[in-house]
């Protein structure tokens, strides 16, 4: 058992996600700055990439942000000819959120950037040592999910 006096950081996984976090958005900005997006947007895309269109609301929920910050970004996002804003048919006071469709055509090379990062990042593992991490990190983001107030 840990000494609570003995605080190690390298001796628990938060370190890790946290850096490895951090490490993979810079490099994702750099690798994603050619088609003009980034890190950050990807769970708009993702929520979007089918054609779909939600409220800003409902993309703060998916993205698991703020309100604020969700407005924020569809604005710059808005601004680069990423997404469009239409009225909302059944809320006057909201719109729905969708993909340009320059944004969709960028959304295979983006895929192709993602998977080459997912490549490197697990070099040196089998496919089975990527199953098993792949789902350990499933039931520790389940975890952290249950955390959240």
């Amino acid at each position: 058992m840990d000494n609570p006096d003995d605080w190690d950081p390298l001796r628990h996984p938060g370190h890790y996600f946290s850096r490895i976090a951090r490490g993979l958005t810079r490099v994702g900005d750099v690798r994603l700055r050619n088609l003009g997006l980034a890190t950050a947007q990807l769970p708009v895309l993702t929520a979007l990439k089918d054609g779909g269109e939600l409220s800003q609301k409902e993309l703060a929920k998916w993205a698991k942000v703020e309100q604020p910050t969700m407005a924020q970004m569809l604005s710059r996002m808005e601004r680069d000819g990423l997404v469009r804003r239409v009225p909302d048919p059944e809320d006057k006071r909201s719109h729905l959120i969708s993909l340009t469709d320059a944004t969709v055509e960028k959304l295979p090379a983006g895929r192709a950037i993602l998977r080459q990062g997912n490549s490197e990042m697990t070099k040196g593992l089998t496919d089975d040592e990527i199953k098993t991490l792949v789902s350990l990190l499933r039931h520790v983001l389940e975890n952290v999910d249950s955390m959240e107030p």
